[in-house]
């Protein structure tokens, strides 16, 4: 299973951070796009907007924002495209929230992980063909 580490898009890229997806709906400010070296920009994957201005990064909004968003990503189909580019990789979501502990970013990454979890290991099978 891959590692999933969450970062803000401001902070220096790094080697370590593996593949580089940022997960926010919206661009960044002030990011430019030639320094963020992203891998994937993946904006479906961010909470719906209605939920993300219902948030507003509110401390005392977070317990259920976090409930909420789960809810909107068991039936986002960006899910299984975010896996699938995981893959084993280690992997680095990027946001640009302040707070580094009450974002979208902390609640996807669980998810994401508990989804890897799950998801069962594919074998490949040859097959033999009749002639």
């Amino acid at each position: 299973m891959a590692s999933i580490e969450i970062k803000r898009a401001y902070d220096r890229p790094s080697p370590k951070d593996g593949k580089r997806i940022l997960v926010d709906r919206l661009w960044p400010r002030g990011l430019r796009k030639d320094t963020a070296s992203l891998d994937l920009w993946s904006k479906d994957i961010a909470p719906t907007s209605s939920l993300r201005m219902w948030f507003d990064h509110r401390a005392d909004r977070f317990a259920e924002f976090k409930q909420r968003y789960r809810d909107e990503l068991k039936s986002n189909p960006a899910v299984a495209e975010v896996l699938r580019q995981i893959g084993r990789r280690k992997t680095t979501l990027l946001y640009a929230a302040r707070d580094p502990a009450v974002n979208h970013a902390v609640v996807l990454a669980e998810f994401l992980t508990k989804a890897q979890a799950k998801k069962p290991a594919v074998k490949k099978t040859a097959t033999k063909s009749s002639v």
